[in-house]
């Protein structure tokens, strides 16, 4: 009868640590990276088995599952809560490590610019967060800054904090950046209305509202390209 092999029973450099070791990092798929991370499987799978089956729920998108929540990967036998938040902080390093660009390095010229500069910290959030990009007078940025998070209908985005913030930090121009977790980049009503509110009230402050950009998936909205800021 077929007799089922646990890890430590497989040949060392398929074992995921040693062929780590061995091969370098490359050499491992996404399932034993992922392995590592939640160290043993369940009675029926081994954790390479284990990880592919939560992979493979996910689409194999490491983007789609870094959507999912703590109570989506308690539903697989053999991940509790402290294997599902090492995945979820995985992915998380993996996130903030894309974002670290200088951004005082960065020059806007274009929509694209700005869209490719906040997919990282947006694109596969399950939330919306509405962010804030500084610029200076040559379109180099000074910094950014999250306002809200949670969606514009059901948060209170305050226009002085904005403006306050971007004076303080000296800034001549703003584009303003959010995202849209179903997928869809079709500007709401509350969306034009915030554009609407803060580009009057910068105005006043001889700060130029030079874009806002929605980000949902791998697509981008931009207010400025569609003729509609």
């Amino acid at each position: 009868m077929y007799k089922k092999l646990s890890i430590k029973e497989w040949a060392v450099e398929d074992r995921p640590r040693e062929k780590l070791l061995q091969k370098g990092i490359r050499s491992l798929s996404d399932a034993e990276l992922m392995a590592i991370l939640i160290g043993s499987g369940n009675t029926e799978e081994s954790a390479v088995e284990l990880s592919r089956r939560i992979l493979a729920q996910a689409g194999n998108n490491l983007n789609e599952l870094g959507k999912r929540q703590v109570n989506d990967l308690l539903k697989f036998k053999g991940i509790g809560e402290a294997k599902a938040v090492n995945i979820l902080a995985a992915l998380e390093l993996g996130r903030r490590r894309k974002e670290q660009t200088p951004a005082e390095k960065l020059v806007v010229t274009a929509s694209r610019d700005a869209a490719d500069y906040f997919r990282p910290l947006l694109e596969d959030l399950p939330v919306e967060e509405f962010w804030v990009l500084l610029l200076n007078r040559s379109n180099t940025v000074l910094d950014r800054f999250m306002f809200s998070q949670g969606g514009l209908t059901g948060t209170v985005i305050d226009v002085r904090i904005i403006l306050k913030t971007a004076l303080e930090k000296l800034a001549s121009a703003i584009i303003l950046c959010h995202n849209h977790p179903s997928g869809s980049t079709k500007p709401s009503d509350a969306d034009r209305n915030i554009t609407r509110k803060i580009k009057h009230a910068a105005e006043i402050m001889e700060i130029s509202v030079l874009d806002h950009i929605i980000i949902a998936h791998h697509q981008y909205f931009s207010f400025a390209d569609e003729g509609i800021l």
